[in-house]
């Protein structure tokens, strides 16, 4: 379901009722008489319905982890709060940017629409930009040939599955975050879907080396081995972007994860 056409249809919906009681049949009733029900509800909801949209649309949206493809940075079930203009002021529903205002960064934690279903919101982090020369080999990271380096920390064991994993924390960009890797999986995924601009990419002998094209981002999940990612489905073009994600507002399981991601 479209949330944000469901929404704006509700938005013109109320909207239209509101605007035709105030020049129409608000003059035309009694002084005592009330409203028709349907009047009355969309008159009282129109305000409501307008503030959630613009909020959703041009401030922040609500989003909820679905997946460990990001831990541990994100676990299933966080709420995050995600910003919507930090890339650009863009109309809802179509989504197509009228305001450029900043580009992802190496290191951010973003929200965009999955290129084989824009229907479906995922959430990745940025590792490749435009014109970046990504590998990864023997479950290293490499941009424009240089590795990215890495700090071992203590394993890390998994709720969902529980197994261990191994910790790192990456340095990309000065930006630092924890990482996990699965010894025992191959070192690039075993297969990868057609998609466009998929002559860019190379896979042989488990090592996987992309250029990103123009206009497109190259994400990875910090769950490195149980991440359907970039490295499976491709690049993310600039008009599936939603938002950053900068806040973890609730978790139900886990209550002192508020405010823990920034």
């Amino acid at each position: 379901m479209n949330f944000a056409l469901f929404l704006f249809s509700l938005l013109v919906l109320t909207g239209a009722v509101w605007a035709l009681d105030a020049a129409v049949l608000r003059r035309r009733r009694a002084a005592q008489a009330r409203q028709p029900w349907w009047v009355e509800y969309s008159v009282s909801f129109f305000p409501v319905i307008l503030a959630v949209f613009v909020l959703r649309s041009f401030v922040v949206e609500p989003f909820k982890i679905p997946s460990g493809s990001m831990m541990p940075t994100l676990l299933i079930g966080d709420f995050i709060l995600v910003n919507k203009f930090t890339y650009g002021i863009r109309l809802p529903v179509i989504n197509r940017k009228v305001i450029e205002i900043n580009a992802p960064q190496r290191g951010d934690v973003m929200v965009f629409r999955y290129p084989p279903d824009p229907s479906l919101d995922y959430i990745k982090r940025v590792i490749g930009l435009p014109g970046d020369r990504i590998e990864y080999r023997e479950k290293r990271l490499y941009i424009n040939g240089r590795e990215v380096p890495v700090r071992q920390m203590d394993d890390y064991l998994s709720r969902e599955r529980m197994q261990y994993s191994q910790r790192f924390v990456e340095h990309l960009d000065g930006v630092e975050h924890e990482i996990l890797i699965d010894g025992e999986a191959p070192s690039a995924p075993p297969y990868a879907r057609a998609f466009p601009h998929a002559a860019n990419c190379n896979y042989n002998s488990g090592v996987m080396a992309c250029v990103v094209p123009p206009g497109h981002y190259f994400m990875m999940g910090d769950n490195r081995d149980n991440s359907s990612d970039s490295r499976v489905w491709g690049f993310v073009p600039d008009k599936n972007i939603v938002g950053k994600a900068f806040f973890i507002w609730l978790n139900l399981n886990e209550l002192g994860r508020f405010g823990s991601f920034r």
